[in-house]
């Protein structure tokens, strides 16, 4: 089960079912970093290391996991034997050194310490929906989404996807939503929010655990600040936090929902995983439709006939894939002892 959403609308038909869509993102397989690669990204087996199958059907929807593999070597540690090395040749040879001298050390330093520095991975899992016109990503931040749809994009030549947009100033709806102790059609207020001042981003107000009809929720509305993340369930089936991107935050999926799912499993994680990502995509569908309703967020472009179930293959399978595919090493921007 995904514990966030970030949601991005499809601006195209996706035309790619589950065995077209593996052997597309067969060619960026996550490999592990070189001994003086600081990153690399790739795809993973959708449902785990148990399966092979780099993207899955379920529920209309296409299954992905990204997996990014990084050295943690920070930028202080290098700097301090970069200080280290340029005392030692200031001592011994009486003289200063230079900058282009220090830039070359710190090249030579990095090249000697990466191929130690220990590494840590991450796996980022997202579907495709569509039928609903949506790709969803399982994070908290813009970054960590915006690396899985470049990959996508790097795999399938063209991924035209987009935040979402809303017709009206999201803000301000949930601000009203408060105001009325009433939210949306669907939705129902939990005991959460978080309230900002627009004309100061460092006055901040969370309230947590409580009922927001009360006088003093009321009085930082009246204030003048503005509600930018709200707690809410969806038809009682699902709890989540809606932030004013619109992406969703500590979802968590009824008890007896989940319940449902592994029981009607029994032992088999694989037919376990299936039956919650049924749970997952359906829910997750309905809400996603609610949030579009009530924020006004234009359609999705028509859907075209490749939707992942199409392709007949059953969960873990996996298609023939080009041999001697691997991911790409990932290059930073900046400073590769940034990466920490």
């Amino acid at each position: 089960m995904f514990k966030n959403a970030k949601v991005f609308r499809l601006s195209a038909p996706f035309e790619w079912d589950q065995a077209s869509l593996h052997e597309r993102l067969s060619a960026q397989r996550f490999r592990p970093c070189g001994p003086l690669e600081v990153a690399t990204i790739g795809w993973a087996p959708a449902l785990g290391p148990t399966a092979e199958a780099l993207a899955h059907a379920v529920n209309g929807c296409l299954l992905v996991a990204a997996r990014r593999q990084e050295r943690l070597l920070p930028g202080s540690v290098v700097s301090e034997a970069v200080a280290e090395r340029v005392a030692e040749i200031e001592q011994s040879e009486l003289r200063e050194v230079s900058r282009r001298e220090r830039t070359q050390l710190r090249e030579a330093l990095l090249t000697e310490m990466l191929p130690q520095a220990f590494t840590r991975s991450r796996l980022v899992r997202a579907y495709i929906d569509p039928q609903g016109g949506w790709a969803v990503v399982d994070a908290s931040s813009d970054k960590v989404a915006e690396e899985v749809l470049s990959l996508l994009r790097k795999s399938l030549d063209s991924f035209p996807a987009k935040p979402l947009e809303a017709s009206v100033p999201v803000s301000e709806r949930l601000s009203a939503w408060v105001a009325g102790g009433q939210a949306g059609e669907g939705f129902e207020l939990e005991d959460q929010c978080e309230l900002r001042d627009p004309s100061d981003s460092r006055s901040v107000v969370r309230c947590r655990g409580m009922d927001l009809t009360v006088p003093e929720v009321k009085a930082h509305l009246d204030s003048g600040k503005r509600v930018v993340a709200l707690g809410l369930t969806w038809q009682e089936h699902l709890s989540l936090v809606l932030d004013e991107s619109l992406g969703l935050k500590r979802l968590r999926f009824a008890d007896e929902l989940v319940e449902t799912a592994v029981d009607d499993a029994g032992e088999d994680e694989l037919l376990r995983q299936e039956a919650e990502l049924n749970i997952m995509t359906g829910q997750l569908r309905a809400v996603l439709a609610g949030i579009m309703q009530a924020f006004g967020v234009p359609p999705a472009a028509e859907t075209g006939s490749g939707a992942g179930p199409q392709s007949g293959l059953p969960a873990g399978s996996v298609p023939e894939a080009p041999a001697g595919s691997s991911a790409a090493p990932v290059s930073p921007a900046q400073d590769p002892t940034s990466v920490s």
